[in-house]
């Protein structure tokens, strides 16, 4: 199953910059934890889900850790990124 990860803007929106990051199913916009998300907004690879811990939806990153457990070589290098 592939993932993305999509941010979730505050109050302010895309100017008061990303709020949350989420996990995602491809093609879906609703985050592993259940928050309806705009499928226009930027998004990243789950690679690089701990680049910005403070931002992570903790619930999408448990969620997403029990459909895509890490298995060495299974996503490429850099994988998990530390």
């Amino acid at each position: 199953m592939m993932h993305r990860m999509l941010a979730e803007y505050g109050p302010s929106g895309p100017a008061g910059g990303v709020k949350t990051w989420h996990i995602v199913r491809e093609g879906a916009a609703v985050g592993l934890c259940g928050r309806e998300l705009d499928m226009s907004a930027p998004e990243r690879d789950p690679g690089l889900w701990d680049r910005t811990p403070s931002l992570n939806c903790h619930t999408c990153g448990a969620v997403f850790l029990r459909e895509a457990p890490y298995v060495p070589g299974e996503h490429g290098e850099g994988w998990p990124a530390s």
